[in-house]
């Protein structure tokens, strides 16, 4: 399996920031503390094992010079007091072979390198046994000496609080500059979130906020948004008035052939008006869409139940099949409704039966409707929601003088409420699945 760096990086632009800021930050520490600060403590290290060096040469010239072991002793222990030096002569076997040091020790490392150059009789040093102090073995002629002396004598005390202060600044800056940071994070946030409910028709209150740059995606956001309210007003004023215009001269036929004797000419003329009428209600719902609709919280349980009794009034077989999961979802009824309605009817145009059914998860709302008729082809499915698009005989999904808009006003439903339109192949039925999936 091949490792791909990306995966492991964040996704969201705050996450990247905040990499961006703490990355450095750690490659500083790491290298302050390696190539410096370790560096800096080897130094005093060795300087202060110097010393020690010097003074553990002049207690055993101390002890070679003396004529006896008695001498020795007197001479050597009187040197020793005046350095705060304990010694012991004759000492006991060491406890250790060799250097002993633990593992994390080191500076250690550099105390037993400098001792060993400086003195020639040193055959054990150990460090591990008590690690405030340093226990020396050496040989004299007089047999072998123990010198015991503090560990701070040899090597510097606050290394670790030196680091300790240091990491404790880092985090303290860190947070700081988090905070910053997520100063100037938010606005953009902000920005995006009222750009996506825009998208899904609703308005959030939203001032420019944060950089210079940032204010003027701001400003220029605002400014579009503007825009397209004021071109939606007045598209949908101007359908208002088409409508109105048309309605008067189709009514008046209405009225006009019903007061003739009823035959098939009279017949069919009426059907041809009602085909008129419902080609002008169907264009102008495409063309207004659901932008000017208010948003609300519906209970997907109460608006499929409505959907369902208003296709079996109008004569249509639905039921209602499987649902799962409850709670309010924020949409536009009206034009979820209008999308249902030309999804049933579509489905019915070409089958026997239709079922709506419902999953409500925490991320979006899917509504379905599947259907007993022939379908459509799967090479078909996104030509059959375009616009003014007409299948042939066998799934024309505006069968019957349509103007092939029923599945692109169901689609552009679903976009504007933050979701998509799948078509598929029922599992149940055999016909067409159209899944009506809303964003939460």
């Amino acid at each position: 399996m091949a490792f791909h760096f990306k995966t492991y990086m964040p996704r969201s632009l705050f996450g990247r920031a905040a990499l961006i800021l703490i990355v450095p930050v750690v490659t500083i520490q790491l290298v302050v503390s390696v190539v410096f600060i370790q560096r800096h403590f080897d130094g005093v290290t060795r300087q202060l094992s110097r010393g020690v060096q010097l003074e553990v040469r002049t207690l055993l010239r101390a002890v070679e010079t003396a004529p006896d072991l008695a001498a020795a002793g007197r001479d050597a222990g009187q040197v020793a007091r005046d350095l705060a030096i304990t010694m012991s002569l004759p000492a006991k076997a060491p406890t250790v072979v060799g250097d002993a040091r633990s593992f994390w020790d080191i500076s250690g490392r550099e105390v037993g390198t400098v001792l060993h150059d400086g003195l020639p009789a040193l055959t054990a040093v150990d460090l591990q046994s008590n690690p405030r102090e340093v226990h020396l073995w050496l040989t004299t002629r007089h047999g072998p000496m123990q010198v015991v002396l503090n560990r701070s004598r040899v090597t510097a005390s606050n290394p670790h609080q030196l680091l300790v202060l240091t990491g404790f600044a880092s985090v303290l800056m860190t947070l700081v500059a988090y905070v910053f940071l997520r100063n100037q994070l938010s606005p953009i946030t902000r920005l995006a979130s009222a750009a996506e409910a825009f998208g899904r028709g609703q308005t959030l209150p939203y001032r420019p906020r944060g950089a210079l740059e940032v204010r003027a995606a701001g400003k220029a956001f605002l400014d579009m948004r503007a825009r397209i309210e004021r071109q939606i007003e007045q598209r949908t004023l101007m359908l208002s008035g088409v409508s109105h215009d048309l309605r008067g001269p189709l009514t008046r036929l209405r009225l006009g052939l019903a007061l003739l004797p009823e035959d098939e000419d009279t017949a069919a003329l009426l059907q041809d008006v009602e085909d008129m009428t419902r080609l002008v209600d169907e264009f102008l719902a495409f063309a207004r869409g659901d932008a000017m609709e208010d948003s609300a919280e519906v209970d997907p349980a109460v608006l499929v139940a409505q959907a369902v009794d208003k296709a079996r009034r109008g004569g249509l077989q639905v039921t209602l099949g499987e649902t799962s999961g409850a709670g309010p979802v924020q949409m536009r009824p009206q034009a979820v409704m209008r999308a249902l309605d030309n999804l049933i009817g579509n489905a019915l145009r070409y089958g026997d039966r239709a079922v709506l059914s419902y999953a409500l998860t925490d991320r979006n709302l899917r509504l379905t409707v599947e259907d007993d008729g022939p379908g459509i082809p799967k090479d078909k499915r996104e030509e059959a929601m375009l616009p003014f698009t007409r299948l042939d005989a066998a799934r024309d999904p505006n069968k019957g003088g349509g103007v092939g808009l029923g599945l692109s006003i169901a689609a552009d439903i679903a976009r504007t409420h933050g979701g998509i339109l799948r078509l598929g192949e029922s599992d149940t039925l055999g016909g067409l699945r159209a899944d009506l999936v809303i964003k939460r």
